[in-house]
């Protein structure tokens, strides 16, 4: 399976830190944002990974190089200056992905689940990861039934910004900028989306504030990353 870590946003909410330094390469626990998923991509076996670029794209590229330090071999998907968005980031990015199945992980979370637990059943063209919702998302996003679809009614959980999407999702999609979940909705209607619940923890790496406690844990070894090895010292720690 390949993989496509989304790494383009501007992150506005993360500013000032965001303004020198693109998203996905803050640090918290000594390693950049992005370095944890990757070793846990090449945990799950997963062999080549996309990386879409918007904002401050060369830093993330000169960082990252072929990801060969990481066990993955890297490829980079440019939007240019504009990011096209999580739906339009991710079209732009089939040709290097393959037409098979792949897994997409957003590049402002951090979670120690394995990636290869994500199990999507055959017919599927989404199959979401999902947490309890956070205290700055109380009303989440879907509802997951008995059967592992995603339905609308029901105890509401929020998508964790990790999945397992099919290219068939984007089928009629134009090229440009648009958001994914327009496409997870209709997929939902036609009883395709499917889901499973985050085992292990979690944190959207969405403000300062949230960068800072997740670091502070880190340090503090009240998490640890189980794929990032003990010798891969941080490069500011």
């Amino acid at each position: 399976m390949r993989a496509m870590i989304l790494a383009a946003g501007r992150g506005e909410r993360m500013r000032p830190l965001t303004d020198g330094v693109p998203k996905p390469l803050l640090e918290a626990g000594g390693h950049a944002l992005i370095e944890y998923h990757l070793h846990a991509l090449a945990a799950a076996g997963v062999g080549q990974v996309v990386v879409n670029l918007s904002w401050l794209g060369e830093k993330v590229r000169a960082s990252l190089g072929d990801g060969s330090r990481y066990g993955v071999r890297i490829s980079f998907s440019e939007e240019g200056p504009v990011p096209l968005e999580t739906g339009g980031g991710i079209a732009r990015a089939l040709p290097l992905l393959g037409g098979e199945a792949f897994l997409v992980v957003n590049g402002d979370v951090w979670t120690d689940q394995s990636f290869a637990a994500l199990d999507a059943p055959p017919g599927s063209l989404g199959h979401l990861l999902l947490v309890t919702n956070p205290a700055h998302h109380p009303q989440g996003d879907f509802a997951l039934g008995a059967d592992g679809r995603i339905v609308r009614h029901g105890e509401r959980l929020t998508y964790a910004g990790i999945g397992v999407l099919d290219p068939a999702l984007f089928a009629d999609s134009a090229p440009g900028r648009f958001p994914l979940k327009p496409l997870l909705d209709r997929a939902l209607e036609a009883g395709r989306l499917t889901g499973q619940r985050l085992e292990g923890n979690w944190t959207d790496v969405g403000t300062p504030a949230r960068l800072a406690e997740l670091d502070a844990r880190l340090r503090s070894g009240l998490l640890r990353h189980p794929s990032v090895p003990r010798q891969a010292a941080g490069r500011s720690g």
